[in-house]
């Protein structure tokens, strides 16, 4: 799948609520890249499938969204969520501390003009 990334896909559109997102450089947010890489792969199983009598479920995801270089501490957390009754996810997330300007410089010099 070919997909060019709308303003509508970057950081600060994860979540408008948060003040953090919505300080962040215009990049593909991973949430999105975890939701493409699902819609992808949904699209080549449901040819083999009698979709939509036929479905499948996402069960795992291990993504790793490297695009830029980091300098700093990693960080790595250990998140569960549930909906109330079972737990639905157990999962791992690793993050950076980068130096914020660095950051958007790079990014910045990725954009195509």
């Amino acid at each position: 799948m070919k997909f060019v990334v709308p303003q509508s896909k970057t950081v600060p559109n994860l979540y408008p609520e948060s003040e953090e997102f919505g300080e962040m450089r215009e990049v593909f947010a991973t949430g999105y890249l975890v939701d493409l890489l699902e819609w992808t792969c949904t699209q080549a199983i449901n040819l083999h499938l009698d979709f939509p009598n036929e479905l499948t479920l996402g069960t795992h995801i291990n993504v790793s969204h490297e695009a830029d270089e980091v300098d700093g501490r990693r960080l790595e957390f250990d998140v569960e969520a549930n909906d109330g009754i079972d737990i639905i996810s157990r999962d791992t997330h690793e993050r950076f501390i980068v130096d914020g300007k660095r950051f958007s410089e790079r990014a910045a010099s990725k954009v195509k003009q």
